[in-house]
């Protein structure tokens, strides 16, 4: 785990805290070998993905570039290459939901905002 997410997600206030956790534990319990950085000041992962707390939501993001159009409906957003799910609480968490997207978005997606 990467010591600047922990201090990130750390110092967001409830609910986001527990909603960031919850969903940093699945992303990496998901794709255990995907690296975990700080990028544009919010989680990101390998450019994938990224989590982002907002002042009542937080937002899970996925590249969706390669996606087709069927695939992005699961999305909230309009972006070409990112697009995302928003939660309010933790209880609005589907953890299988949020897994098979995740695995979805890794097999065929293009990395929408990738660093090297």
């Amino acid at each position: 785990m990467d010591k600047k997410v922990t201090e990130y997600i750390e110092k967001q206030k409830e609910p986001q805290k527990e909603i960031c956790n919850k969903l940093r534990k699945i992303i990496l319990r998901t794709l255990p070998e995907i690296k975990e950085g700080m990028k544009m000041g919010v989680p990101w992962y390998e450019g994938m993905y990224y989590l982002v707390s907002l002042k009542d939501s937080v937002n899970l993001g996925f590249s969706v570039k390669g996606l087709d159009k069927e695939d992005m409906e699961n999305f909230a957003g309009t972006g070409e290459y990112m697009r995302h799910l928003k939660f309010k609480d933790a209880k609005e968490i589907d953890e299988a939901k949020i897994i098979k997207l995740l695995k979805l978005s890794n097999k065929k997606a293009e990395c929408g905002s990738c660093w090297k």
